[in-house]
């Protein structure tokens, strides 16, 4: 530790660190609402308007989408605009699939598990070709779909009578 002053040493000292031991309850853990699960033929669809990393959007709506599929609902995310970002395999630094921080791609995992675990997933052309990015750079089991596709995915899954989750990033 690195040599301090007497005014650095009673401000450090003037409140207890850590104030709480690893392990302390910060919050309750009343769950409020059922644990619903699916219904047999129910669908859950996520539309994904964020950039991988400029917030946590894209990421959770993954989560929510991959929980759902464990709830048994028949699962399926679209990317589009700058979301489409969301499903680049090239990823990475210095080379793909390397992390530079902690939680790089942790969007690139997710996403993986989702596939795997049967979600679909959709990636508009357009909003890849917006960015520079190439349909063949995209996480294996993403599907790519037609500018179009975006209005007649949304009429499909709301006249399945899916749960929509719509997130929208500026």
């Amino acid at each position: 530790m690195a040599e301090l002053t007497d005014t650095e040493k009673t401000s450090l000292d003037e409140i207890p660190h850590p104030s709480l031991p690893q392990g302390s309850n910060l919050y309750g853990g009343t769950k409020v609402f059922p644990d619903y699960q699916a219904e047999p033929g129910q669908s859950y669809f996520t539309l994904v308007h964020g950039i991988a990393h400029e917030s946590s959007v894209s990421f959770v709506a993954i989560l929510q989408a991959t929980r759902a599929l464990r709830k048994g609902f028949e699962a399926a995310i679209y990317f589009y605009g700058p979301g489409s970002l969301n499903c680049l395999a090239t990823r990475g630094f210095p080379t793909t699939g390397n992390a530079a921080f902690p939680g790089e791609l942790n969007i690139n995992d997710q996403l993986k598990t989702f596939i795997g675990e049967g979600g679909k997933a959709y990636c508009c052309r357009f909003g890849l070709s917006l960015h520079g990015a190439r349909e063949e750079d995209l996480i294996e089991g993403v599907i790519p779909t037609h500018p179009l596709d975006v209005q007649d995915a949304l009429i499909h899954y709301a006249r399945k009578g899916a749960i929509i989750n719509s997130t929208y990033m500026l």
